[in-house]
């Protein structure tokens, strides 16, 4: 060998070794990254336009409250209530700084409904409710939560239209809704689909029928809303 070889052999071998190096880092930071898994990204629920009522109310501050029972709405009405004097006497606020709503599903939707409702099916929506008047003792002809003698129930004479006038929202559950003008189809004659759309031209104040109270419940804590189950 001459010496004049001497040096491209040396070049060519110190080439082979970086290239050599460079293979092996590029080969172990992709082993490494294999073995990491790249953190998840944050859950984003979809939204739907049949859900953009939850936000009409600009509140700064977002409440659901779930009710599936007589003595649960009374007393989603009487926290409701709480609430909103609470906020503007602890915190200066004002009603609108609040978005409240009240979910009204299984036992606790009859209370969504008119006192011309209760008049007429009263039977029905007692029924639902499990519920007799407990005055009379009899099936109510009114909506007990719409009148302020009723002291005995959880409400403590707070009125719903008390808070419905103060910006709280009821989402009202049309499957059982349905339900209920199925009873009383069947106990007058009358046809359900008729009964249905009568019940739901009758709803008390801010009141909003949505496809199903659970699926409210999810999709208003999807929106922004605190949770908190009533019973």
């Amino acid at each position: 060998m001459s010496t004049s070889e001497r040096p491209s052999r040396r070049s060519f071998f110190a080439r082979i070794g970086s290239g050599a190096v460079a293979f092996g880092a590029a080969f172990g930071a992709q082993a490494a990254s294999a073995q990491t898994p790249a953190p998840a990204g944050r859950f984003i629920p979809a939204t739907h336009a049949l859900d953009d009522w939850f936000d009409q109310a600009p509140g700064k501050h977002r409440l659901y409250l779930d009710t599936t029972t007589v003595d649960g709405m009374a007393h989603a009405v009487f926290w409701s209530n709480n609430f909103l004097n609470a906020s503007r006497t602890g915190y200066e606020l004002t009603d609108a700084d609040s978005a409240i709503v009240i979910g009204a599903r299984h036992e606790s939707t009859p209370f969504a409904f008119t006192d011309a409702m209760w008049k007429k099916y009263g039977r029905a929506l007692a029924e639902h409710a499990v519920f007799t008047d407990p005055t009379t003792k009899t099936v109510p002809v009114l909506n007990a939560l719409q009148a302020a003698d009723y002291r005995t129930l959880p409400n403590r004479g707070v009125v719903m239209d008390a808070v419905l006038k103060r910006g709280v929202r009821l989402a009202v559950c049309s499957l059982a809704t349905r339900a209920i003008a199925g009873a009383a189809a069947r106990q007058t004659g009358g046809a359900v689909d008729d009964i249905n759309k009568e019940l739901v031209a009758n709803l008390v104040l801010n009141a909003h029928m949505v496809p199903a109270g659970i699926i409210a419940l999810s999709r208003a804590q999807e929106r922004g809303f605190t949770f908190n189950y009533v019973a």
